[in-house]
């Protein structure tokens, strides 16, 4: 029924209109489309890397540089169309010693650090060979062990592996031992057997921690693949994007070059991409470390 007297409508048309002015301030709001998380971090970086290209290109174009010694982005575009199937096999190749040395460096880190985790004895008995293998040169090893492993593709593997091995050992020793102390009285206050206070505690507490190995330990894996590679390649041995790098540099083709050099970022960018995919996926429903990212 419609207010009878001028006052009433009046009080009624102020009630309205505190109404209205409160649910447009409480409506959410369109966020603009390059204000979103998700579009920045495709757009600005895909703006930076274009930027880039062009001043690439500008340059080589204003100071008349030759192409053996520093070829423009088109010509670099132009060897990897002409070499793609050459390319594409040689990074078959890498990616795959990349892939299983990332396998192992995985597994047997994990494995290194649930014994470790177990004793301190363990850990401080064995630590600082694990440190040995991260402050060892891969070069200096890497013709010991392609003369010791005759297999090609498993001595590359192995030299990949100890290069990606000690970020997984180091970080989730460290995720295994940053439990929550009121936690970990709980579990020992009913008497949870290690088995238990292993998989219901540390394991979930070290998830963090073990992901952000993950995203180190598979670009290490890419760059010990590459160095094997080369120290093969020196001895005439294997075919990966190293082993291409080298003929290039022997022929003078220096787009090739920089076309497997371009592969080769890419496929480490990817690798990061994907294990922030996973780490998103796994931990984006429960920890801070992703759940708050955007």
């Amino acid at each position: 029924m419609a207010p009878s007297t001028p006052a009433a409508r009046a009080v009624a048309a102020s009630r309205a209109g505190t109404e209205a002015t409160t649910t447009d301030r409480t409506a959410p709001r369109a966020v603009p489309y390059l204000a979103r998380p998700a579009v920045q971090r495709v757009f600005y970086p895909a703006l930076v890397a274009v930027l880039l290209l062009g001043a690439w290109q500008g340059l080589v174009v204003a100071l008349e540089l030759p192409p053996f010694l520093v070829p423009s982005p088109g010509r670099v575009a132009q060897a990897l169309a002409a070499d793609w199937a050459l390319l594409m096999g040689a990074l078959y190749v890498t990616l795959k010693i990349t892939v299983f040395a990332f396998v192992c460096a995985t597994v047997l880190g994990v494995l290194i650090a649930f014994a470790f985790v177990q004793s301190r004895v363990i850990e401080t008995a064995f630590f600082p060979y694990a440190v040995l293998l991260q402050v060892t040169p891969i070069v200096a090893i890497a013709p010991l062990i392609i003369i010791w492993v005759k297999n090609p593709t498993a001595s590359l593997v192995v030299c990949a592996t100890l290069v990606a091995l000690f970020p997984i050992i180091a970080n989730t020793t460290l995720g295994l031992r940053s439990v929550n102390p009121g936690l970990m009285s709980y579990f020992k206050l009913n008497r949870a057997t290690r088995w238990q206070t292993l998989v219901r505690l540390r394991i979930p507490s070290a998830l963090p921690y073990f992901f952000g190995g993950l995203r180190i330990s598979s670009g290490l894996a890419l760059i010990g693949a590459v160095v094997a590679e080369f120290v093969a390649g020196t001895g005439g041995t294997g075919s990966g994007l190293a082993y291409q790098i080298l003929q290039a540099g022997y022929q003078l083709n220096i787009p090739r070059m920089f076309a497997a050099l371009l592969l080769i970022t890419l496929t480490g960018v990817l690798l990061f991409a994907l294990m922030a995919w996973m780490s998103r996926l796994a931990l984006g429903n429960w920890h801070e470390s992703e759940s708050q990212a955007d």
